[in-house]
């Protein structure tokens, strides 16, 4: 079967090992630094397949030349959230810990797809581009599937309608200024707008906004991992099964929006060559500048690492 590997046995590595392994479609290789609790939570999943009726493997150690010839590596190490701190708060330590794994992925496999989940997220894709050298359509972040996914359970609740019902688009940063976008967000094909007034829209818009920062609050020494493994199991299979979805990442833009040289949530088309394509969409011009607004945001993370040398000097 193909081989995903994992880095970071943390809540969200150890969930998207699991529910890769419920797809039956790859072997999982769970890396930590934390070489006891990756070979446990290896073991545990292994142990589940019984159970759930899935025979992937999974072997979990600290050994990163385990990550050898991977299809598809996902990045998950790093330093999570805390009450009160922002995605950006954990950029100094977080890319010291994502530039160790580029430069893994790049010695031990040269030809994987990289989905980067370590916040802040667009910053870190842009840092694991420049580390391994790779080309832009095998290097993406998980963010805009999570954000939408929330997005659409948010307006199901408020509609009293079943979450299958619901279709919504979130794009630009995974963080404060992400982009919902109501106008391609519909219920049972509708558009929104037929149902929730623009107040109530962006009472949802805001509490997407700030899903994340709601969980930690719960949770005080984590952030959330159930709907985040879920996404990445998204894009794995897309990937491994060339779906040919299209969904919401972060993606590298040379032009597209008129946006460049930087890590956004767009619209993919997600297949067997990684990022096959960027829709662009029509949007208004409030809309492109609430995007290029995001990106700009994005770009501030980019210029305050290259600040302090701690991007960009690998190639």
């Amino acid at each position: 079967m193909p081989k995903v590997t994992i880095v970071g046995a943390g809540h969200v590595g150890m969930s998207t090992a699991l529910f890769i392994a419920k797809t039956q479609l790859a072997d999982i290789v769970l890396i930590d630094v934390l070489d006891d609790m990756a070979r446990l939570k290896a073991e545990d999943a292994l142990f589940t397949g019984p159970l759930q009726q899935y025979e992937s493997r999974i072997q979990g150690s600290r050994d990163v030349s385990l990550m050898a010839d991977s299809d598809i590596v996902v990045i998950t190490a790093g330093k999570t959230r805390t009450p009160g701190m922002s995605r950006d708060d954990l950029l100094q330590v977080n890319t010291l810990i994502v530039r160790s794994v580029a430069e893994q992925v790049k010695t031990y496999s040269p030809a994987a797809f990289v989905i980067v989940v370590t916040n802040p997220l667009d910053a870190m894709a842009y840092v694991t581009l420049q580390l391994t050298g790779f080309q832009p359509h095998r290097v993406m972040g998980m963010a805009g599937i999570l954000d939408s996914t929330r997005f659409q359970y948010f307006i199901a609740e408020e509609l009293g309608v079943h979450v299958t019902e619901t279709s919504a688009l979130v794009l630009g940063s995974h963080g404060d200024s992400m982009v919902p976008l109501s106008r391609y967000t519909t219920v049972g094909g509708i558009p929104v707008t037929e149902f929730l007034d623009e107040a109530v829209i962006e009472r949802l818009v805001e509490r997407t906004r700030n899903g994340g920062s709601e969980l930690v609050g719960y949770l005080k020494t984590g952030s959330a991992f159930w709907a985040a493994a879920a996404s990445i199991t998204e894009m794995v299979t897309c990937i491994l099964t060339d779906h040919k979805r299209i969904l919401p990442c972060s993606a590298y833009l040379n032009g597209q929006y008129g946006i460049r040289d930087i890590f956004i949530g767009v619209p993919v088309q997600l297949g067997k060559d990684g990022i096959e394509d960027i829709v662009e969409l029509e949007l208004t011009a409030y809309e492109l500048a609430q995007l290029r607004q995001s990106a700009g945001a994005a770009q501030e993370t980019i210029d305050r690492l290259k600040e302090v040398n701690l991007c960009c000097d690998s190639q």
